[in-house]
């Protein structure tokens, strides 16, 4: 004989309760993915930014001096540290030969 008493509501609660867990899982799931989505946001602003700070300071160098003008700025440097360094080295050579002359003719 059925109970009177148990009107199916004990099998109802665990039910709900189940979906009521279900659903905050799914809350709890959905509240960290826009929390990483918050951040991805911050940090493509941020990149944005960056961005814009960067285009900046190419106009600005742009007004100064053109792409070419700084490829053969580039090439006129690179040519100067090599002219230094072989002036460096015929200077030390010739400072060698120098105190080598002075130095046989003290001897004789």
């Amino acid at each position: 004989m059925p109970d009177p008493n148990n009107n199916g509501w004990n099998e109802w609660s665990r039910h709900v309760l189940k979906e009521l867990e279900r659903l905050n899982e799914n809350y709890e799931i959905l509240r960290e993915m826009n929390q990483e989505i918050k951040e991805e946001m911050g940090k493509t602003s941020q990149i944005k930014d960056d961005l814009e700070i960067i285009k900046k300071w190419k106009e600005r160098v742009d007004d100064v001096v053109s792409p070419t003008q700084l490829a053969d700025l580039s090439k006129e440097v690179s040519d100067l540290k090599t002219f230094k360094t072989t002036a460096i080295t015929v200077w030390l050579v010739i400072q060698g030969l120098t105190a080598f002359i002075l130095a046989a003719f003290k001897i004789f």
